[in-house]
């Protein structure tokens, strides 16, 4: 999921060989990198562009899910995805926060998120017409994310592994509560039963596509991976998460829409068909379905929200200008 921030990533650094073969050897050693210690300026950026995407992708999706919660068919689902919307929030709070410890200010984030400069995963520009896509972000959606979020949780720069040990306990939470409204479906009417299975024909390879791109077309993630910000690489992680679902459908009685999906006993694990990277690329460009109403709904948010940024920053002011009078 947070592989595609590595998207167009510059993680070219201008240090001299001394300098970088210290650096590496402290990540060697898995040592934690603290934000006032010395890194390489593309440890840096890379990690704020990593960093800036998950938290963007955490924001912006509040906005499918948020769109459920007066439509939820019953009021402990409501209070639910209340709640889950709730911390969806506070993890792009975390994140935001963690990359503020790099030298970005999260105003510099938004702004490049609204003018096109950054991106969010790309999972989030399809529509949810049905409450069974409520439960598929949870359980697909959510359930990718761990895969990807558990091994940052061991990232070398502290403050992003640091925030992920709660983000992770949350989203592990959502993943279980996604795949609970899926299973109540499927065993549910068989129009319930069928709405499950159209939202997971329509979801099941746009899950794929969150880990990235092949480890062949991500060129910066050697890169990554060498610095361990990342410690899987797109493919094992996608694998991962194949085998962990497939059998969790099965167990409800869902079918995979993939004709070629089998398992393979030699290496343990299923083969499955070719994911549409063409449709991939599209949506990543900003050509998805839902993409210009993601970025129209939080330009408003933000616009809306200036004078309680303001509001806060002039008390602040006045709080502060108070003690030095006291003073």
């Amino acid at each position: 999921m947070y592989s595609q921030g590595l998207i167009g990533a510059d993680g070219k650094t201008a240090e001299d060989e001394a300098f970088i073969a210290r650096f590496q050897k402290r990540i060697d050693a898995e040592e934690k990198i603290e934000p006032n210690d010395p890194m390489p300026e593309g440890y840096r950026k890379t990690l704020v562009r990593q960093i800036g995407q998950h938290a963007h992708s955490e924001i912006v999706g509040m906005l499918p899910e948020g769109n459920w919660i007066t439509r939820a068919p019953t009021l402990r689902r409501k209070a639910a995805l209340l709640a889950k919307v709730q911390d969806e929030g506070g993890h792009g709070l975390y994140l935001y926060s963690a990359a503020e410890t790099l030298g970005v200010s999260r105003e510099q984030m938004t702004e490049e998120l609204l003018s096109g400069k950054a991106k969010y995963s790309s999972i989030f520009n399809y529509p949810t017409p049905t409450w069974a896509d409520i439960g598929m972000i949870g359980w697909l959606v959510d359930g990718a994310a761990i895969m990807n979020q558990i091994p940052l949780c061991r990232c070398s720069y502290g403050p992003y592994s640091r925030a992920m040990i709660r983000v992770c306990k949350e989203e592990s939470f959502h993943q279980r509560q996604g795949y609970e409204i899926v299973m109540t479906l499927a065993q549910g009417t068989p129009e319930q039963r069928r709405m499950a299975q159209e939202s997971l024909d329509r979801w099941w390879w746009p899950s794929l596509m969150m880990f990235g791109p092949h480890d062949g077309d991500s060129v910066n993630s050697d890169q990554s991976m060498k610095w361990k910000i990342k410690r899987f690489t797109n493919d094992e992680l996608r694998q991962k998460f194949v085998d962990a679902t497939v059998p969790q459908a099965e167990r409800i009685g869902l079918k995979m829409p993939d004709p070629d999906l089998k398992w393979n006993e030699e290496k343990q694990g299923y083969d499955f068909g070719p994911i549409n990277w063409d449709e991939f690329w599209k949506v990543v460009k900003g050509g998805g379905p839902m993409n210009r109403e993601r970025i129209a709904a939080r330009r408003k948010a933000w616009e809306d929200g200036a004078w309680v940024r303001e509001a806060a920053l002039a008390h602040a002011e006045k709080r502060k200008m108070a003690r030095l009078a006291a003073e």
